[in-house]
Formats: C-alpha cells, structure tokens, sequence
C-alpha cells in the first residue's frame, strides 16, 4: 500500500475529515490534500505529527513494515 493510500485509509478510520486532520497536525487543509493525493510528501516534522495522531509507527505511514505499532 502507498503513502498516500496509508493515510486515507487511517483518516477513514477514524471518521475524520481531511480538514481535522491538518487541523490536528498543524496545517492547511490543501497542504494535507496534496499528502492524500500523492503530490507532495510530508517533511519529517508532519510525518512525526502524523504517526502521533494515528498512533502509528513513522516506519509504518513509510512502507518500511507493515506494523502499524510504534516501536519502544
């Protein structure tokens, strides 16, 4: 699964809007858009707040693994 099909499916889950995921996260609604369409990637600053607000592993949201638990 790509990037951007990561984050649609978590986003989805969790019943929220793009609008209150980059509210959440600290960005503009169209700035969040173009990470769910595939035409921009997130600096290493939003895909940390992104794997917080999902609670999931930045290696995760990455395609690195298929674990969606933050490693400790």
């Amino acid at each position: 699964m790509e990037f951007q099909e990561k984050l649609r499916s978590l986003r989805k889950e969790r019943g929220e809007t793009q609008a209150q995921v980059a509210t959440a996260i600290g960005i503009g609604e169209r700035h969040y858009q173009k990470f769910e369409s595939g035409n921009n990637l997130p600096s290493f600053h939003n895909l940390c707040a992104l794997a917080d607000h999902f609670g999931v592993s930045m290696d995760y949201l990455a395609g690195r693994t298929d674990r969606r638990d933050v490693w400790k």
